[in-house]
């Protein structure tokens, strides 16, 4: 599937909902179209034949185990949810296996099916997950909340020792915008309720939500605050953890409702404890937050910097001192050139025929920056950051760079299907850091990448990308393209713990926004200290004594 960039007044945001099929992206039967910009790393000759092989077993032809729970907690399960909500359908335990990083699709891809649920289970109520939740403990029976599915670091793939058998909480019932109240901009949302449908309910109501993760046409609201996620409009609209105001979280032993008020002092914040914490300590069930009326105004357009040093300096400047734009992005030389080249395959669409982006491609780095909102505003704000990219270095493209990425941003996710298809190795992986440590941090996670994935003389294509800022640091954002290797999961299992080891080296963190899961919990275990972590373990054993939340992930 070709998927062309829509006129830049087309609402982009107004996506359907992705019902996701593992083990691609999207519907199986749509096909995704090789990018051009990868055909050196595979050769032409004979491509299309190894990616008819490595599309891999169907995925109705992966042998599934035979659920393992005891009868005992199927036929409690069945009498609390209902027969028609207590599944074992082969199709529901698939697409509820693992989530959507490329070794969890190359796994499946190869027939590898060990981390299926044995159960699929949709509540309908947050009365029914504390039910669900008093079963599973008693039976000792682990639980894995889902909403979107679409974890790229091992979320849904818990430790299965010592436990009977494994369900998935599929929470799609629990899809309703509960309420609206406009004098206090707040919504209260189910968790079930995914992020395309959840603006969709708003934006008839005259609200945006302003959360727009790359993951944004799969992912959901519970998702959403388990992972602390972060959208690509953060810099205007804020990370999702930080406009949640309150949320109910269940668990085996009872329910926890926090955010009594915006702000307060009585005690730690509890909803920090909660969000985040991916399942360990129960499911979240509702989410109340911020919302914002829908922008009736925007703009988004590119810059170009001679190189990533400059462009850095110049988004450090607009984020510590202002206007602080909705959208604040900057790419490094290669993913610069790489969009440029292949402006269909990797998402800039028209922007190579924009006069401005012909200039880009004379070599530098693109930034896009966006504004939303009230035109005499936005129109402010944009003249003000002009003047402080100016006086950076940078060089305006125009709006083609601005618009062709704000319409094509959500292309990604179909892209890597073909990859996969011709023999290409694709992954991503983030961090973050202080400002002082950005340039340090860069060179060892691009060093580590490129000394372990270097093979056969032929080095790694290792891009990066600034996407969300702060006063006091930033993020960084690889893309990595290479040959797949005989064992490609092997392959990315040993370029992903040298990217961790650099990560921590110069003292980032291990994630901003992916999440730990199951692959970062050692490094976050690292990075947080023994006493941290026996804390969290304490609150864990008090909300989940039986241990059958999400076991292995995070903690």
């Amino acid at each position: 599937m070709k998927i062309h960039a829509d006129s830049p007044k087309t609402d982009e945001t107004a996506l359907p909902v992705v019902h996701l099929r593992r083990p691609r992206w999207g519907d199986p039967e749509t096909p995704g179209e090789l990018p051009a910009a990868a055909a050196a790393l595979v050769g032409a000759d004979g491509s299309e034949q190894r990616g008819n092989e490595r599309r891999g077993v169907d995925p109705d032809d992966v042998v599934l185990d035979d659920p393992a729970i005891p009868g005992a907690a199927r036929s409690a399960l069945v009498d609390a949810l209902g027969e028609v909500n207590v599944t074992a359908d082969h199709r529901q335990r698939i697409d509820h296996t693992r989530g959507y990083s490329t070794p969890d699709i190359l796994a499946l891809r190869g027939g590898d099916a060990g981390d299926a649920p044995d159960l699929v289970v949709t509540p309908g109520s947050h009365h029914d997950i504390l039910r669900l939740l008093e079963i599973c403990a008693v039976h000792r029976v682990a639980v894995v909340p889902y909403t979107g599915g679409t974890s790229v670091v091992g979320g849904l793939a818990p430790d299965r020792a010592g436990f009977a058998g494994v369900i998935s909480v599929d929470l799609t019932r629990l899809d309703g915008l509960v309420e609206i109240d406009e004098i206090s901009r707040t919504a209260t949302l189910q968790a079930g309720l995914r992020g395309v449908r959840a603006e969709e309910l708003l934006r008839a109501k005259g609200y945006t939500l302003g959360h727009f993760p790359q993951s944004y046409a799969g992912a959901g609201i519970g998702g959403y605050a388990a992972t602390r996620s972060a959208g690509q409009s953060s810099a205007g609209y804020g990370r999702f953890d930080e406009i949640v105001e309150g949320l109910t979280l269940a668990t085996p032993r009872g329910t926890i409702e926090v955010g009594t008020a915006p702000k307060s002092a009585a005690g730690p914040d509890l909803r920090q404890l909660v969000l985040g914490s991916e399942g360990a300590f129960g499911i979240i069930t509702e989410v109340t937050v911020r919302v914002r009326p829908a922008p009736a105004h925007r703009v988004f357009e590119g810059w170009r910097f001679d190189d990533f040093e400059s462009g850095a300096a110049a988004l450090r400047a607009l984020a510590q001192d202002g206007p602080m734009p909705t959208v604040l992005r900057l790419s490094d030389e290669t993913e610069t050139a790489i969009n440029l080249a292949d402006p269909d395959g990797a998402g800039a669409a028209d922007a190579a025929a924009d006069a401005g982006a012909g200039a880009t491609a004379q070599g530098g780095c693109l930034v896009v920056v966006g504004y939303e909102g009230h035109r005499e505003e936005t129109e402010s704000r944009r003249a003000t950051a002009a003047r402080v990219l100016e006086s950076t270095g940078g060089v305006g493209l125009g709006t083609g760079p601005g618009e062709a990425w704000r319409t094509g941003r959500f292309r990604a996710p179909y892209l890597r299907d073909p990859l996969l298809d011709a023999g290409v190795l694709v992954e991503t992986l983030e961090t973050v850091t202080y400002w002082s440590r950005l340039a340090d941090l860069k060179a060892a996670v691009t060093a580590a990448l490129t000394d372990t994935l270097t093979g056969a003389g032929t080095p790694p294509l290792v891009m990066c990308h600034i996407s969300h800022v702060y006063p006091a640091g930033a993020s960084l954002y690889f893309t990595v393209v290479c040959p797949q290797a005989e064992d490609p999961i092997a392959q990315w299992s040993a370029a992903k713990v040298a990217a961790n080891d650099a990560i921590r080296a110069t003292g980032a963190s291990i994630t901003h926004h992916h999440a730990v899961g199951r692959d970062h919990r050692d490094a976050y275990h690292a990075e947080i200290g023994e006493l941290a972590l026996e804390s969290l373990r304490a609150v864990k054993e008090t909300l989940d004594p039986a241990g059958v939340c999400n076991p292995g992930i995070l903690l």
